[in-house]
């Protein structure tokens, strides 16, 4: 694989922006393991290994389990994730493959019902965060360090 740009240090001040955009969204009101299923599902779909790599090692350290990482491709037929999560799932879904359908009436409905439009508006950035990132990582080919 032919290395590629980095965009860390040809615009440090775009990558040190995106980081202030992490910090924002650590100290939203997002539970820590909503956060990194948000953040495992967008790079699932994204396929962006990088980030696959990087979120389910955090989630192990937040308590998440390996039978609950596994069971994430397939949320929706899994009995493992409670309502907010299948909520913030379908929501990472729709808006992470924005361009099928958009996000449905349905989900926003549901989701503003389970978590109120502030914390909506947190989890939207959350998605929108984790996919910018996938773009980079993806665009410039990252790799994880074993």
């Amino acid at each position: 694989m032919l290395a590629r740009i980095s965009i860390e240090q040809l615009q440090p001040a775009a990558y040190q922006s995106m980081f202030g955009l992490e910090k924002y969204l650590s100290t939203t009101d997002i539970k820590q393991s909503l956060q990194e299923l948000i953040k495992i599902r967008a790079s699932m779909i994204n396929k962006c290994a990088y980030c696959i790599e990087m979120h389910t090692q955090q989630a192990r350290k937040g308590g998440e389990t390996e039978q609950r990482l596994y069971a994430l491709s397939a949320w929706q037929q899994s009995p493992l994730f409670n309502e907010q999560e299948r909520g913030v799932l379908a929501l990472t879904d729709e808006i992470t493959d924005i361009s099928k359908d958009g996000l449905s009436d349905d989900t926003y409905a549901h989701c503003l019902a389970l978590f109120g439009e502030p914390l909506l508006a947190q989890c939207m950035m959350q998605i929108v965060t984790i996919n910018a990132w996938n773009r980079i990582a993806l665009a410039t080919k990252m790799t994880h360090q074993r």
